[in-house]
């Protein structure tokens, strides 16, 4: 079950033939729970999910159902089709999986607060034991979940509907439910949700500032002086300068040869816009060395 904590929005490492490396991948998110994360999602936005097929996402699943950090491995969906989301969680539920990230269908415009919610409605009737984080992300679902919807969805279905991954950040700082986990997208909101309340923060670059982000996290249950938190949000803020999937990629590969394969369309930084991440990234005393041993 998903607690209060640091989580990352998984990375995907990719094979040469474009198909998913299982083992990497689990390797990329153990690192990250050894360096300070409380947990992994798998096949968020950040993991190229909506390019990866349902065969292979089954095939990570069955892997990590016996690894020995399991609790604390999460699964998203990254799926448009309702029988096809229905299908991956009941997989998944198989091996005892209950919690995951979900997104609204993508790609139509037209979502409104009445599709959304019949699209939860009916994937909570297929599987009544699933326990659901909203993913609350217009710029890729085209759809931003106000105050009222998730109110709404909470008092209809409050064993379901647990929590809410929120990157477009209009609810972290004014939804107020009891008993309801609210993760802002970015560690950049890191402290300023937890002062609001909110449960820590799932993110595409805690795959790389995990250590940090433990670091302000632990600080602040602790009520110790906040040392890191300034470093933390300015090197967010200079990965968010560019595409995050790009980026991270790009920043990673110069550590391992493996995260130069990404699916299209996506593609990694140009040259000169990598070199310019490091330096930046140097200049904060942020470094692939520092940062990503293992």
């Amino acid at each position: 079950m998903i607690k209060k904590g640091v989580y990352a929005a998984g990375l995907s490492v990719i094979n040469p033939d474009n198909t998913l490396n299982v083992d990497a991948t689990i390797n990329h998110a153990a690192e990250a729970i050894h360096s300070g994360l409380h947990g992994v999602f798998f096949f968020g936005s950040t993991g190229q999910s909506q390019l990866i097929p349902t065969k292979e996402k089954k095939e990570l699943i069955t892997k990590i159902a016996s690894h020995k950090l399991r609790k604390q491995f999460f699964l998203g969906t990254g799926i448009n089709s309702l029988n096809e989301n229905i299908d991956l969680i009941k997989y998944a539920m198989e091996y005892e999986f209950r919690d995951f990230l979900i997104m609204p269908p993508a790609y139509y415009k037209s979502n409104t607060d009445i599709g959304v919610s019949n699209f939860y409605s009916k994937l909570i009737k297929a599987v009544p034991k699933i326990r659901i984080i909203l993913y609350n992300f217009e710029k890729l679902s085209g759809y931003e979940f106000s105050v009222k919807a998730v109110t709404e969805l909470v008092n209809s279905f409050p064993k379901n509907i647990v929590g809410c991954k929120d990157s477009s950040y209009n609810l972290f700082e004014n939804l107020k439910l009891p008993n309801f986990l609210i993760f802002p997208g970015s560690e950049a909101k890191l402290l300023k949700g937890l002062e609001l309340g909110c449960a820590g923060c799932i993110s595409a670059v805690t795959n790389v500032t995990h250590s940090l982000a433990r670091k302000v996290f632990d600080d602040f249950e602790s009520k110790k002086c906040q040392s890191k938190n300034d470093q933390l949000i300015a090197v967010r803020e200079t990965f968010d300068k560019y595409n995050l999937i790009s980026a991270l990629h790009s920043f990673l590969s110069n550590k391992d040869v493996n995260y130069k394969n990404i699916l299209p369309p996506l593609t990694l930084l140009s040259d000169e816009n990598e070199q310019e991440l490091i330096k930046k990234l140097n200049n904060l005393k942020f470094t692939t060395e520092k940062n990503l041993a293992a």
